[in-house]
């Protein structure tokens, strides 16, 4: 079985679990036989991929703001899970502009309080803490970004990741460095992920899809911005396959982990938008760039993710032709069948792209159990 069968029948707690990647990861645990709790403050979209699919009410949820020290110790109490995904977040950087209080005590503090309530329980409990690849001093500079370069941001988004990342790293330095802790901890970066059931706001394939699902012409405001784009699953893949990995060694201890696509999936939001326009004829976009627009953005950010291959066995399944239409075809399948096809489209994607990586030879999807 994927991942050596080790999240079977245990109980898996996910932070954010009514978001966008947190969907997703929910709806792929449920599919390895996990025990799956849900933790968010609210459904952050309208849709949303939770709801859409059914999996609001399938699996238990519990409603805080992880800023709230007392309730988050109180459910990871409760449930005593065998695992912690972190992924609640304020993940908009045009929106951290707006907020950058509720994006720097969500982010930063918000993640201070999950691992000081895994702390104080003392249990045994694998925490895979998600930050964003935007944890790093981004100088534009061409090739990858490794887990030991400099942290930093320049906007108050990845100026929280990185915070975020300082915390993580005091807490494992100062509480979960002893030998025989029962904590252990993993850290995942990974960012520009792309899918089925993103409805966020001021990201290009939502506007897109929005738009084009009213047969209206869609505005992109930064098509020469290269990112490294790779689907939901891909991240996912990742993150639980460092879970799985910490749970036979221990002594991948408080390391992070970059998960990002090859060299080669690197395009621009024009290449992207093309190539989805292609799987959705007939549709049209305009570029409203304006030069003269304050940094919100990186241009060009990408990760290098030799250590996944060299101790967790982790590469990118997908082609950026495969990425986008997997994408494209679970819109189009919402917006002309319904939501009653959604959890069947969104397993089926998921194992599809289990066959696929096993077919490619990825060591997650190829190994036996035990």
């Amino acid at each position: 079985m994927y991942f050596n069968d080790v999240y079977k029948h245990r109980k898996v707690l996910v932070f954010g679990h009514t978001g966008f990647k947190g969907s997703w990861l929910v709806a792929w645990l449920r599919e390895l036989g996990a025990d799956v709790v849900g933790v968010s403050n609210c459904v952050p979209t309208q849709p949303a991929h939770i709801e859409v699919t059914g999996l609001d009410r399938a699996v238990k949820g519990h409603t805080l703001d992880i800023r709230d020290l007392a309730a988050v110790s109180r459910v990871i109490e409760m449930e005593q899970p065998d695992w912690v995904f972190h992924l609640a977040a304020q993940s908009l950087v045009k929106y951290s502009y707006d907020e950058p209080i509720e994006t720097f005590t969500t982010n930063a503090i918000g993640t201070a309080h999950i691992l000081e309530a895994l702390r104080r329980q003392g249990r045994p409990c694998i925490g895979i803490i998600i930050t964003s690849d935007k944890c790093y001093d981004n100088v534009e500079w061409i090739w990858g970004y490794r887990e030991t370069d400099r942290l930093g941001g320049k906007d108050p988004y990845s100026a929280s990741k990185g915070a975020a990342e300082l915390v993580i790293r005091s807490y494992v330095e100062s509480y979960f460095s002893a030998k025989n802790c029962p904590i252990r901890l993993g850290i995942g970066r990974a960012g520009n992920v792309i899918g089925g059931g993103d409805w966020a706001a001021d990201r290009v394939v939502p506007d897109c899809i929005r738009a084009w699902s009213e047969s209206d012409n869609v505005s992109i405001r930064n098509p020469n911005a290269t990112r490294p784009w790779q689907h939901v699953l891909e991240p996912l893949s990742g993150y639980l396959a460092l879970g799985a990995q910490l749970h036979a060694d221990a002594t991948l201890q408080g390391e992070a982990f970059n998960f990002g696509p090859s060299a080669d999936m690197s395009h621009s939001v024009r290449d992207l938008v093309e190539q989805m326009s292609r799987d959705w004829p007939g549709v049209t976009w305009q570029d409203t760039s304006d030069p003269h627009h304050p940094h919100t953005e990186a241009g060009l950010l990408k990760l290098n993710c030799d250590k996944a291959l060299a101790k967790l066995g982790w590469r990118g399944v997908l082609t950026f032709p495969e990425t986008v239409s997997m994408t494209t075809s679970w819109y189009r399948d919402y917006y002309s069948k319904g939501a009653g096809k959604i959890l069947a489209l969104t397993t089926d994607q998921i194992h599809h792209f289990c066959d696929l990586a096993s077919a490619r030879g990825i060591a997650w999807a190829t190994r036996l159990d035990g």
